[in-house]
């Protein structure tokens, strides 16, 4: 029985056990619709309160003004209980140290990565641009900045938001933060060593997987370093319930290990087998690491700064259950027409089309969430990420789905209409996520507040028309090329030229966005040096009053 078999028949069986642990989990009504477990992630009087450290105090006040409802005058009787706000304050300075590292390592893979996919769009329609060294090439710039972006950017900012979340949610201060930082630097040494491998040549040579397995023992033994205190910590944890993002963000952190160490066995995967591992791996890493992130992310951010629970948290609970269901075998679709078996392309499909369940689920639970409340997005700059995030999570997905059909596949298959969806993924929805969470959590890293608010709208509207050309202009490219490739009458430099205009768009999106970058990581060096006004303290460096920062965002 060869690899990719073993390897599918792996992620069955661990379907079925998720089926099993599902049934169990209805048995013991942990499904029946919850109001205490959807208001967890609220201290007593909050609800009704807004919360976004991203505002300043105007902002703060126009936010909560627009954001009344009648019955609120229920909840001003309820002071905040000081016990509680105790341990989330002990909670935010438990993981200070690790969680500024991560974002710090995220926003400077952030930057060099986009600067390294900015060449590669250019040398597209450049060709004889920057090709004096082996290095300049577009095959290692590129593949440069994929490392840089998904475990770069993505994985360390995953990373910060499980590390401060997590004790957050379960009001227990983070045991272990050594061995979490221990965890980083592993990871982070594996990124920068990777990054140089590719550079002069030496890769494993399968996309999302470049890297070295010899170096890539550095990442796995990153995430046990990190697996190990935040279930220490889950289990020490002082909450009766659960909340839904607890799910996400914990299952995503064991998923992504066992993903990224079967992927990078060595001398296992060959041929064909080696292909069905890579996709399987390369579907996964979004679907069962950086979606369950950014989704669990949105329903702690989201409902925390407009001070509503979430409408259904049942219908939270079946998102993340379905979700990894039906999402193990969704990567066969990239190897339709390929030499793998039918089966294991009609599987795929299936699946795909299946994901239409968690994606629904989702998406009604968040519209029910903000009916009602959609004009809030004018007045807090973190809920314009989320909203923004969570609608490109539903579009992606819905495309995904779509795409995986053989009709529309054997058009976009090989084509620039598939890097275009790629980046709706994992950038318009996953990376503005992220963006925001790092908005809203930086303030009570540091307890200092943004210097210059007006450079995140700037930044939300240049990271948002970018991808918006970026996305348009390589759907409508790739869509024509692969029209053309088909035509068996037009030759294939045909296909190659009318995407040149597409390319050049896909370049002028690229820099909004890295323009973007810049500005975002320009803001959190001014921040983290104590630039702009003097509002609040430095916890991090020297503890002032973290619980009347509490108080002031709560109000």
């Amino acid at each position: 029985m060869d690899s990719a078999i073993l390897s599918l028949l792996g992620a069955f069986l661990l379907s079925i056990m998720g089926l099993f642990v599902f049934i169990w989990s209805m048995r013991k009504g942990l499904l029946v619709e919850n109001p205490r477990a959807a208001s967890v992630i609220f201290a007593r009087g909050e609800i009704g309160q807004i919360d976004d450290p991203a505002l300043q105090d105007a902002g703060r006040a126009h936010l909560q003004a627009a954001a009344a409802e009648p019955g609120d005058d229920a909840h001003e009787g309820h002071a905040p209980d000081p016990q509680e706000l105790e341990h989330r304050v002990q909670a935010d300075r438990s993981s200070a140290f690790p969680v500024f590292m991560f974002i710090a390592f995220a926003i400077f893979w952030l930057v060099l990565g986009s600067a390294a996919g900015l060449t590669a769009s250019l040398k597209l329609h450049m060709p004889d641009w920057l090709v004096g060294e082996a290095w300049q090439t577009f095959g290692r710039v590129r593949t440069m900045h994929l490392t840089a972006v998904l475990y770069g950017w993505i994985t360390n900012a995953a990373l910060g938001l499980i590390v401060w979340l997590l004790p957050r949610l379960l009001r227990t201060p983070l045991i272990g933060a050594v061995w979490v930082m221990l965890g980083g630097a592993l990871i982070n040494a594996g990124i920068a060593s990777a990054i140089g491998a590719i550079g002069a040549g030496w890769s494993d040579g399968m996309e999302y997987l470049e890297m070295p397995w010899q170096i890539g023992l550095f990442i796995v033994a990153g995430f046990l370093c990190i697996i190990g205190p935040v279930l220490y910590t889950l289990v020490n944890r002082k909450v009766e319930s659960l909340y839904v993002s607890v799910w996400y963000l914990v299952a995503a952190l064991l998923w992504i290990t066992l993903l990224f160490l079967v992927g990078k066995l060595p001398g296992v995967h060959t041929g064909v087998q080696q292909a069905t591992t890579n996709w399987w791996y390369g579907h996964n890493v979004l679907g069962l690491w950086f979606t369950p992130i950014s989704v669990g992310a949105i329903y702690y951010f989201l409902p925390k700064i407009i001070g509503r629970p979430v409408r259904s948290y049942n219908l939270s609970i079946l998102g993340f259950w379905t979700l990894a269901f039906f999402y193990g075998q969704v990567g066969g679709h990239h190897l339709i027409g390929g030499p793998i078996p039918g089966w294991l392309s009609t599987l795929s499909i299936v699946q795909s089309m299946m994901m239409i369940i968690p994606v629904a689920a989702f998406t009604i639970n968040m519209a029910g969430t903000m009916w009602g409340r959609m004009h809030l997005v004018r007045h807090s700059p973190t809920l314009r990420f989320m909203m923004f995030g969570g609608l490109m999570y539903m579009l992606s997905s819905v495309q995904g789905s779509l795409e995986a059909l053989r009709s529309v596949n054997q058009v976009a298959h090989f084509t620039h209409f598939t890097v275009a969806h790629a980046h709706l993924g994992a950038y318009a929805f996953v990376t503005m996520v992220l963006f925001g969470a790092i908005y809203f959590m930086l303030p009570r890293v540091l307890n200092w507040e943004w210097p210059y608010p007006r450079l995140i709208s700037l930044q939300f509207w240049l990271a948002a028309i970018g991808i918006g050309i970026y996305f348009v202009g390589l759907t409508i490219g790739g869509w024509l090329q692969g029209l053309a490739m088909l035509d068996a009458s037009r030759p294939f430099m045909e296909s190659v030229a009318l995407t040149i205009p597409y390319l050049q768009w896909r370049s002028v999106g690229g820099a909004l966005m890295v323009t973007s970058h810049l500005v975002f990581a320009g803001h959190f060096l001014a921040m983290a040096l104590r630039f702009g006004p003097a509002r609040t303290g430095a916890a991090l460096f020297a503890p002032a009053s973290p619980k009347a920062l509490e108080l002031v965002h709560g109000k």
